[in-house]
């Protein structure tokens, strides 16, 4: 069984990063995902991957990530393996490799990996016969998180064309801001990033990203704005003037009368964003998070083969 959604085609076994995707690669994934939302509502589509066996296996922590891809999974009839890294041989000693192969000996076919190190995805999809979708890894890429991004930006707006995202915060750090930069710049959409000089350094090289160091400069114009934390568990300081930095219902006046507030959380509030504003009426963070179902719901139908 396959699902048609009429528009692109899809070779890939994995799904490794954003980067280097064309357009109508990108767009493939987010119209299956509103036909995976349709799909799962209406409870069809449910044994579309009931031969397949998809490991989860973060070696970081996470909800929205992992538990989207659980219920993605199971929504389409997979059986799903939930690897306890704490409780798994990795506490002695067992190789990323060694653990991977193992999953795969035993009958896994799918691997949605999160981990710490830049590049395990790669090395994961380079050293097992595993399809593997990179659920997160370092400070490289978040390819999902990504896409429903995007989903939620494309369906508040329209279009994506011209649309301008300004990610305020802790870039340098972000696996999420690479990411949706390269995916929003495909789609047509502009980005801005805006923080410390300390969280912004080297994203002045990027090729069509702006640079902001003052925050009315960064919000100015923006029609959507998206805060990050500081990625303190890879390296990141606070820095003196990070008050400055939080996002409120009077700093976002700055902004277009329009725009949306978006977070990829896990928020800490009052730090880079205001309680009100990340629940209040500008936000997306909600529909970001129920997005997510649908977008690994397609993910996986594609990196499959059956859409």
């Amino acid at each position: 069984m396959t699902v048609a959604v009429g528009i692109g085609t899809w070779s890939r076994r994995h799904l490794l990063d954003v980067e280097g995707l064309t357009r109508d690669e990108l767009e493939r994934i987010l119209a299956l995902a509103v036909e995976m939302r349709a799909a799962r509502a209406e409870r069809r589509h449910r044994s579309l991957l009931e031969a397949e066996v998809v490991g989860l296996a973060f070696y970081e922590a996470s909800t929205r990530t992992r538990v989207s891809f659980e219920l993605a999974a199971k929504a389409l009839g997979a059986t799903t393996v939930d690897l306890s890294v704490s409780g798994s041989s990795v506490v002695k000693g067992e190789s990323l490799v060694d653990t991977l192969r193992t999953l795969e000996r035993t009958g896994v076919t799918t691997l949605v990996l999160r981990h710490g190190s830049s590049g395990a995805a790669h090395l994961a999809a380079r050293t097992t016969g595993l399809r593997v979708v990179n659920g997160g890894d370092g400070i490289h890429a978040h390819p999902t998180q990504a896409l429903l991004d995007a989903l939620t930006l494309r369906e508040t707006f329209g279009s994506l064309e011209g649309v301008l995202l300004t990610i305020v915060g802790d870039v340098v750090h972000s696996r999420v801001a690479r990411s949706n930069i390269h995916c929003l710049l495909t789609l047509g959409a502009r980005v801005r990033v805006a923080g410390p000089p300390a969280w912004v350094a080297g994203f002045d090289a990027w090729p069509e990203v702006e640079v902001a160091t003052r925050l009315d400069d960064g919000l100015r114009g923006a029609d959507a704005v998206m805060a990050l934390r500081a990625q303190l568990e890879r390296g990141a300081s606070l820095p003196p003037e990070v008050a400055e930095w939080r996002l409120d219902e009077e700093r976002m006046r700055l902004a277009d009368p329009g725009a949306v507030v978006m977070h990829p959380g896990p928020t800490n509030e009052g730090v880079e964003i205001t309680a009100d504003l990340a629940n209040g009426p500008r936000s997306l963070v909600g529909r970001q998070v129920e997005n997510g179902v649908p977008v690994r719901m397609a993910v996986l139908a594609l990196v499959a083969g059956v859409a």
